[in-house]
């Protein structure tokens, strides 16, 4: 470890602090620390819930029953909490898509009308893309939220102190299938 420290000190420009700094495993994680790593960076990315329409199975044996069309769905980054979202993507769980449509349209929250939108959304993918027969021969397998960005602000508060506010981002996800619920 010594000789590596001395041959990194004969560079130009090369200081032993700061390699020091950059070999030593502790050094490395509060260096992390202190550069605003945040997790949100890690949420903003959806990835692999698309590529499941990609997905191509063997042919069916003979005998073996039929494997129901499905279709997955996702919208990114909604300016919603998803805490709030969640009420809404268990309220739909399990219920065919026109019965899901109908319950949403009667629910008077912004995550409600976002939700109905993907799902219609994902009933057109499916007739269009993946040989849905009948649009409403659908139903909600899948129906989850993702955490998304978190923006920090600040509000101002009385006597020259402040609060942090958090805006929060989610990520609303939905599968149908094809058949009765």
């Amino acid at each position: 470890m010594a000789l590596k420290l001395l041959s990194n000190v004969s560079r130009p420009g090369c200081s032993l602090l700061s390699v020091c700094l950059q070999t030593s495993p502790l050094s490395q994680s509060v260096l992390r620390s202190q550069n605003a790593f945040h997790t949100s960076s890690l949420c903003s990315k959806v990835e692999g819930w698309l590529d499941q329409n990609d997905w191509v199975y063997p042919p069916l044996k003979p005998g073996e029953e039929r494997r129901p069309a499905w279709v997955c769905h996702v919208r990114e980054n909604i300016k919603y909490s998803p805490k709030k979202m969640w009420y809404v993507a268990c309220l739909v769980r399990g219920m065919s898509v026109d019965e899901a449509i109908k319950q949403l349209s009667f629910v008077p929250l912004k995550g409600a009308h976002i939700a109905k939108e993907v799902i219609e959304e994902a009933q057109d993918l499916a007739v269009q893309e993946h040989n849905v027969e009948y649009k409403s021969n659908l139903w909600v397998a899948e129906s989850f939220v993702g955490k998304g960005h978190i923006i920090k602000g600040i509000r101002k508060h009385a006597r020259m102190r402040f609060g942090v506010v958090h805006y929060r981002y989610c990520h609303y996800f939905v599968r149908l299938v094809e058949g009765p619920p």
